[in-house]
């Protein structure tokens, strides 16, 4: 009998499908992994924004975590939307015990311009969250939140890693989307440990259905680590997917439609 790595997401829902939760476990679905959750937040989301959010007490979040670790066990976690300082440290906690890979993506806004994270929490994420990452998956604006750092072009991003690995993550990947296209016309993103340098490159594609990359991007690569890649193989196997699906990303609703989760699956049939 196969059973497929189990990988865990710490996040918050996505109403519309597109992010969040949602995205996490269609991810780790096409990427041959088991997906479980332990869910954060509920948000009510759709193509144009981000209507209603609501934070689930830490009590809840700890339940889950220690149902799901416990008896079934985990191989990789990706952690997304944890909006309060409280539910950054209690998730810090959790993860301090466990041995396995771990990627943070540090949410700060939504696709649409939502705060996602309250000011308050940032420092928490600082000093306890990212300590406890294998890979942190900052974007730009992220980087900004986090290290005062403007990335305006590629030789930028080299700073902004560094100021992020200062805060303990072993690897940090600083997601250059949001660079203005005219930077050779690819999406590129640098994963470095400070020693290591590795700049990934893919085509820019234009579609503006761009809603859940980060999420899709972050546990692309703990379903890729549960399977036992290296970081640097699970960030190139990561960026492959997220580009598919980005390519292949379609409209819903009157907003910005999600990146296509099953591209793969799609174009085999």
């Amino acid at each position: 009998m196969h059973i497929p790595p189990p990988v865990l997401t710490v996040a918050g829902s996505d109403s519309g499908g597109g992010a969040g939760i949602q995205a996490d476990l269609k991810t780790m679905l096409a990427l041959g992994t088991h997906g479980m959750s332990v869910l954060t937040a509920v948000t009510a989301q759709n193509s144009l924004g981000v209507q209603g959010a609501w934070e689930l007490p830490a009590e809840a979040v700890r339940a889950q975590f220690r149902s799901v670790v416990d008896d079934i066990g985990v191989q990789a976690v990706k952690t997304g939307m944890l909006s309060s300082a409280e539910l950054v440290e209690t998730v810090a906690e959790l993860l301090a015990g466990l041995r396995v890979p771990v990627v943070v993506d540090p949410v700060g806004v939504s696709k649409h311009g939502d705060a996602l994270l309250a000011a308050t929490a940032l420092d928490a994420v600082r000093t306890a969250l990212l300590p406890t990452a294998t890979v942190a998956t900052p974007n730009l604006d992220e980087v900004a939140q986090l290290t005062g750092i403007r990335v305006e072009e590629e030789a930028d991003m080299r700073r902004a890693a560094a100021a992020v690995l200062d805060f303990g993550p072993r690897w940090a990947l600083i997601k250059g989307g949001h660079l203005t296209a005219g930077h050779g016309g690819s999406a590129v993103d640098l994963l470095t440990d400070g020693t290591e340098e590795h700049w990934l490159r893919a085509p820019r594609h234009d579609n503006r259905h761009t809603h859940g990359t980060g999420c899709t991007l972050a546990s692309a690569l703990a379903a890729q680590l549960a399977k036992g890649d290296t970081v640097p193989q699970a960030a190139v196997a990561a960026k492959d997917y997220v580009t598919g699906a980005l390519a292949a990303g379609f409209r819903l609703g009157a907003g910005i439609g999600p990146v296509d989760h099953g591209w793969r699956w799609r174009d085999a049939h």
